[in-house]
């Protein structure tokens, strides 16, 4: 199965960061992700670390600040937590959040400590660069003579920042422009370096430039959209020193070497016509190490897995850097503190420490070993609560369902408040397929703590499997109360089923591409209701939801003018709103349709069927929603027909073998859901798992034959073999769990009996 998150460096990427004694952080919005990468053995270690659109960073003495959706956040270098946070014994770093400012969202890019400690920073949305004010979200410092107010509608998209003698001095941006978006007319050639010292043009005519950075008596700058590394000195023309193969942003130095990042950049209007496209058919994301005495490219790393993007590149100086999140358990148990308080301090309780190890075990994944520690501690200490606990909960993790329940009814019993255990114990029994006690056990949970987020969230799940929809989709709104879910934020009304047939709703798009185009069946129904309906999603599924009826503007996340809309609604809060039951769910044989732009091979054959083994590796259920590749094909041996491969991304492996088994390859033209669509819409017949593939074929009224865990997702109910949702479908169930063998056997023995219309 391929990896979400993964890389590819050559031997000399690794030896430059050990010969450094360095590690080095990058940033990517796109993937949601800030990757530290570290030399480790005969390779390079890449650790990702999930933030909410991490982007510009900022380093100063063991500290480190990264800017992200709406907000700063502050990490301080904890090296004695290295050793217990089980990422090995060569960490010599450890950095942890110790604190967050609440910017609001301006879209920081890039940052810097000036040499007094003062942190900078680009704020792109209010076109200004503004630093950090302890009494107010941020403090605008300067912006281009050519702005004449402060909005927040991103007029040249301001974005690099570079400093000189520890003071900042060059700035970056994509045009000169004093209107809203307006440096996006002339984005190919209207980019500028600006001096902040004085206001003057260093250098202008260039394609979308990012990342001055003053450098052994050079300027230096990235020209993004052409994809040249340049330099020059004030009053010099620029040159260009090295040209990469990708979307240049974000740039770091070792001695003589420049770090820079590297972006594959979409396919949007964002990004069309640049000279790198033209120049450039496979362009690459990752970082790229080239020698700024002779321009070479001496060494790279690439992400081979969900990372399209980078955004900055910046060098840590240890060799073996760790930086954790706020859902770490040791920033609970971690302190600065000053020396006199530590020469004071009492000896550690031994009972803490083992359990600290233990607890160290289960958060980094090693489940087997963790329970093995619990049992350890509960054998010598019977009567302790909290590992007690843990214990339960760790077993639920591990998926040992019957040991689980039976641990967590010893905690309740002890624990009768234990509302948490209660949540577990419903959890274990859904499972185990027991929705009676699950229910029951949830339901006493939010007894005992009624703002208990998740246990309502965990309730409507099963109350949704049961179709029992009227309660469910109360209890399911539980969702934006649990942390997994951040809520939209705007100052207008969320929209409750009143009446808006004169007023204008938007809809924000949730959760996966799949629950997206799934409940887009809703829009044309809720357009009837109001006078206008925009709809705000991601852009790899925007073209497709413009085909919607009822849809009048399909937008990206992003700016949104305060005049734009009425009232918003989440989008899978329809179905609550909307009053669906089990009884009048929409379900047209077809309701999405390609836009007519859209170009993709013709696929040819008698008998096209197309294949899909695995999900996002990121989903929490993944491991019992995907199979393997070569599993799959077991389910095709002896059929006549095309299969044509609806996956990515591929791994070589699953390359090899899709030739290996007569398999077409669609994976260069998959990116972006409107050409997966227009090639599913060519296919016969589509055989899935439970993945968005099996939403667009059966939204497109394709057949499709949906392949179910023991334990499916709430969508697809408990048992039959098909669905409310989608007339055209076919479900495949495991008859028990983790059996995948027996579906497969039924799919073989299906595709023999298989005809084409």
């Amino acid at each position: 199965m391929s990896e979400a998150f993964s890389s590819q460096s050559t031997d000399s990427f690794r030896e430059l960061l050990s010969l450094a004694g360095a590690s080095v952080l990058v940033s990517t919005y796109q993937a949601g992700q800030l990757v530290v990468v570290r030399p480790h053995e005969q390779g390079v270690n890449t650790h990702f670390v999930a933030f909410e659109r991490p982007m510009g960073i900022a380093r100063r003495q063991n500290e480190f600040a990264l800017g992200g959706a709406s907000s700063i956040t502050f990490f301080r270098n904890l090296a004695a937590v290295g050793p217990k946070i089980g990422q090995g014994d060569k960490v010599d770093a450890c950095y942890m959040p110790r604190s967050h400012h609440i910017t609001g969202a301006i879209d920081i890019h890039e940052m810097g400590y000036d040499k007094v400690d003062k942190l900078w920073f680009i704020n792109t949305k209010m076109s200004c660069l503004a630093s950090m004010d302890k009494d107010h979200s941020f403090k605008p410092e300067w912006r281009p003579p050519f702005i004449t107010e402060y909005d927040l509608s991103d007029r040249c998209h301001l974005n690099g920042l570079g400093f000189r003698n520890g003071v900042p001095r060059y700035v970056s941006m994509l045009g000169q422009a004093d209107t809203p978006g307006g440096w996006r007319k002339n984005k190919i050639s209207g980019g500028q370096i600006m001096d902040i010292s004085d206001n003057s043009v260093l250098c202008d005519g260039l394609c979308m430039p990012h990342s001055p950075r003053w450098y052994r008596d050079h300027l230096w700058f990235l020209s993004s959209g052409a994809g040249h590394l340049m330099k020059m000195k004030p009053g010099e023309a620029p040159q260009v020193v090295a040209e990469l193969p990708g979307f240049a942003r974000g740039m770091d130095f070792i001695d003589r070497y420049a770090l820079i990042g590297l972006s594959q950049i979409r396919e949007s209007s964002t990004f069309a016509g640049l000279p790198l496209t033209r120049r450039v058919e496979e362009r690459k994301s990752g970082v790229w190490v080239i020698d700024l005495e002779n321009g070479q490219i001496v060494a790279f790393l690439v992400f081979t897995g969900n990372v399209q993007e980078v955004f900055e590149v910046k060098v840590l100086p240890h060799k073996f850097a760790a930086v954790l999140d706020f859902q770490t358990p040791f920033l609970a148990n971690s302190y600065e503190l000053p020396d006199s308080v530590l020469n004071n301090l009492a000896a550690v309780d031994p009972i803490q420490m083992e359990l600290e190890q233990a607890s160290r075990e289960h958060v980094e994944g090693r489940l087997e070993k963790a329970i093995e520690l619990y049992q350890e501690i509960l054998k010598k200490h019977p009567e302790h609560r909290q590992t007690a606990h843990q214990l339960g909960l760790c077993l639920v993790d591990a998926k040992r369902w019957d040991e689980a329940i039976e641990q967590l009814h010893k905690v309740v019993e002890d624990q009768t408040d234990n509302a948490e255990a209660m949540n577990s114990l419903g959890i274990a029994y859904s499972e185990r397929l027991d929705f009676e006690q699950s229910l029951h056990w949830l339901q006493r949970s939010i007894d005992t703590d009624n703002q208990f987020a998740l246990a309502h969230f965990n309730r409507g799940l099963i109350l949704l499997k049961l179709e029992r929809y009227q309660e469910g989709w109360v209890e399911y709104d539980w969702r934006w109360q649990t942390p997994q879910f951040v809520p939209f934020q705007c100052n207008k009304p969320l929209w409750e089923g009143e009446d808006i047939s004169d007023k204008t709703i938007l809809i924000h798009s949730e959760q996966g591409n799949g629950d997206h185009i799934q409940y887009w069946r809703f829009l044309p129904l809720l357009a009837e209701r109001c006078k206008e309906l925009i709809y705000v999603g991601p852009e790899n599924l925007a073209p497709l939801v413009a085909e919607i009826p009822g849809v009048s503007q399909s937008r990206v996340p992003g700016t949104l003018p305060p005049d734009l809309f009425d009232v918003y609604c989440p989008l899978m809060s329809l179905t609550r709103y909307l009053d669906i039951t089990s009884d009048n769910i929409p379900a047209p044989q077809r309701y999405l349709n390609i836009p007519a732009q859209v170009v993709v091979s013709q696929l040819s054959g008698k008998k096209k069927i197309g294949l899909s083994w695995a999900g996002s590796a990121t989903h929490k259920d993944n491991a019992s929603r995907s199979m393997e590749l070569k599993n799959l094909v077991q389910a095709i041996e002896g059929i006549e027909g095309n299969f044509y491969s609806l996956q990515m991304p591929l791994s070589a492996e699953e390359r090899d073998l899709l030739k290996a088994h007569n398999i077409h390859d669609l994976e260069p033209e998959l990116p972006g859901y409107a050409r997966t669509a227009a090639l599913v819409d060519q296919l016969d017949l589509v055989v899935t798992v439970d993945t968005a593939i099996a939403h667009v074929a059966g939204a497109l009224g394709k057949p499709v034959w949906i392949m179910l865990g023991h334990n499916p997702d709430w969508r697809w109910h408990r048992q039959g073999e098909t669905s409310p949702w989608y007339p055209t479908a076919r479900l495949f169930r495991q008859p028990q769990a983790g059996d995948w063998a027996s579906v497969l056997s039924d799919v073989n023995q299906a595709l023999s009996d298989f005809e084409v219309s």
